[in-house]
């Protein structure tokens, strides 16, 4: 189902996303993403470096932001723009909650979503999504 420009409302609410976060989860997509720091892949050597465990690298964190966001528009929204701040770091066992609401509607059919993403430490990713919606529903998209 892809959303169209028209119906999407500012203030509009996303619906709330929780994702596990598995050792297994973390360590897979550093090395999918080519990020071979340690603190991705090996729990000695990150506690070594000061964390209590291995971590989610930014290009995952990026990664699902954009899932959430396209999740929600659509298979016809193009993602334009995102801009994201990371926060807590995302350890293995937790749980991010994404969070989302429509910030803005711009001429061409652009929408901004803001983002964020929460663990049990705290914020984790706070930031923007711009996607290109189409104008109106497309024929056979369900929405």
């Amino acid at each position: 189902m892809s959303r169209s420009y028209a119906e999407v409302a500012v203030g509009e609410e996303l619906p709330e996303l929780r994702i596990p976060l598995t050792r297994t989860m973390i360590v897979a997509t550093a090395l999918a993403s080519r990020d071979y720091q340690d603190v991705h892949h090996d729990p000695s050597l990150a506690v070594e470096r000061g964390s209590k465990d291995v971590f989610m690298n930014i290009l995952t964190t990026n990664g699902l932001v954009e899932r959430y966001v396209t999740g929600w528009a659509g298979p016809a929204a193009v993602v334009k723009a995102i801009k994201i701040r990371l926060g807590a770091p995302n350890y293995p066992g937790d749980t991010m909650v994404l969070t989302g609401a429509v910030a803005d509607k711009r001429d061409g059919g652009r929408v901004e979503i803001k983002v964020r993403g929460v663990n049990e430490i705290g914020p984790h990713v706070t930031g923007t999504v711009v996607v290109q919606l189409p104008a109106v529903e497309l024929e056979g998209s369900g929405a």
